[in-house]
């Protein structure tokens, strides 16, 4: 029987619940399947960091290298400035593992009320490839003179033709895969004019080696209108890191809530483990309520299913998320439901275990 080897990171707020609610769902999979798992739990975060004053050791790559996939809950807590929960845990690991795709599927789910009452579900259906390595969020810059009215700052988007080349690349080859074959390449080139501009140029070189794609250009704040106008004329996305993580939180709402939105950071070349995780943040606001929507978290799962090549589970999984959003009672409060974490969590794992006795009798 094949065993992965899976890092939990919950990371900070409900990113503690729904990472075991997660963990949980996968035992079940693995109790009614040819494979299990093998799970390490990892308590990087927040609380980690007023222990240790950093988010996470400075050799935990070590500890995460050798492991098949990561399941990740959030980085963010309100008494650590952003940034260093954000590069201090999540960008080390992405960066450190260079897990450059970064892809967001965004959908309509049974029984949700997304906010685009002329849409149906057929027409919102996308899946949104974030360059996930350099751009605006390279790291670049600096601060002088701090304090002092002569204080400057930069910020500098740095992108690399190799990097643009291998997502523009990537997202092609996922646009090929998906019965559409349609790719939409979002750009800035109008006012950015040099690094935008390379990113234009490159995707109409990678395009060639993809004719039976259909791809256009669209700017990036014509973009947000279309998604919410024309959401059928999309399908694949590829946008760079900070055009896409905007975007991608707009279809997340579109579809319906936050909670319910999938991630997966990806190293396509597998030298290194890929990590999954929903998009909803920490939401210190609902932690230890047991008000947090464990959705994007399972369609993770799914995600991360896929990528260990075991696409048989990841579809009973997805289908069973249907069944359970298609329930009103079973919908949190992001939802306007009021079913808790728990009530959702074992609401997937019993219909796990039903599968498995559906399948005996069968």
């Amino acid at each position: 029987m094949k065993t992965y080897k899976i890092a939990c990171i919950p990371g900070d707020g409900i990113g503690k619940e729904v990472v075991p609610a997660g963990q949980a769902v996968l035992e079940a999979l693995g109790a009614v399947s040819r494979f299990k798992f093998d799970f390490e739990n990892f308590g990087w975060g927040g609380d980690w960091f007023r222990a240790h004053g950093e988010m996470m050791p400075q050799d935990g790559l070590d500890a995460l290298r050798g492991k098949d996939a990561i399941l990740f809950g959030s980085a963010g807590d309100p008494h650590i400035p952003d940034h260093i929960t954000l590069w201090g845990l999540r960008l080390k690991i992405c960066q450190g593992f260079d897990q450059y795709a970064n892809v967001r599927p965004t959908r309509i789910l049974p029984g949700i009320d997304g906010p685009l009452k002329r849409c149906t579900p057929e027409q919102l259906d996308w899946v949104i490839v974030r360059e996930n390595s350099e751009g605006e969020y390279s790291g670049v810059g600096g601060r002088v003179h701090q304090g002092h009215p002569i204080e400057a700052a930069t910020d500098l988007s740095m992108m690399t033709r190799a990097g643009v080349e291998r997502i523009m690349r990537f997202a092609f080859k996922l646009a090929q895969s998906r019965p559409r074959k349609l790719l939409t390449v979002v750009t800035k080139s109008n006012a950015q004019r040099h690094a935008m501009v390379m990113w234009d140029e490159i995707a109409v070189e990678i395009a060639k080696e993809f004719p039976d794609v259909t791809w256009d250009k669209e700017l990036v704040d014509a973009c947000t209108a279309r998604m919410v106008n024309r959401p059928a004329t999309l399908d694949t996305l590829v946008a760079t890191n900070l055009h896409a993580d905007i975007l991608s939180d707009l279809a997340a709402a579109l579809a319906g809530s936050l909670g319910i939105a999938p991630t997966g950071n990806i190293d396509p070349e597998r030298r290194y483990p890929s990590m999954f995780e929903p998009i909803h943040g920490s939401a210190f606001d609902i932690m230890g309520k047991g008000l947090a929507n464990p959705v994007g978290t399972f369609w993770s799962c799914v995600m991360l299913l896929e990528h260990l090549g075991e696409a048989e589970a990841a579809q009973t999984l997805m289908a069973i998320i249907e069944q359970v959003t298609a329930d009103p009672l079973l919908h949190t409060g992001d939802l306007g439901g009021k079913a808790t974490t728990q009530q959702v969590t074992q609401a997937v794992c019993e219909r796990i275990t039903g599968a498995l006795a559906q399948r005996k009798a069968a």
